[in-house]
């Protein structure tokens, strides 16, 4: 398992952190870790890329683009 230090931690916070680990009955790093999975641990899945960047955009509307016809490829050399 990863190990994380966690540096110019304001006392206040320390403190806060210690008397709430002691309401739950653990210890103040088990009740970090507890707060750091229920911050990030059930994040959902990024999904298609392409479909969350749609969404995001989809709003402000479409454009369309005259796109140039593509040529085919050439034929790769033949070395007999």
């Amino acid at each position: 398992m990863a190990s994380i230090t966690i540096r110019n931690l304001e006392d206040s916070l320390k403190r806060r952190l210690r008397i709430r680990a002691a309401e739950h009955g653990r210890s103040m790093e088990e009740e970090a870790r507890e707060i750091l999975r229920r911050a990030v641990g059930n994040a959902p899945a990024p999904g298609n890329l392409g479909a969350v960047i749609h969404r995001r955009f989809a709003a402000l509307g479409g454009v369309d683009l005259d796109l140039p016809l593509r040529e085919p490829m050439p034929e790769p050399p033949h070395f007999d």
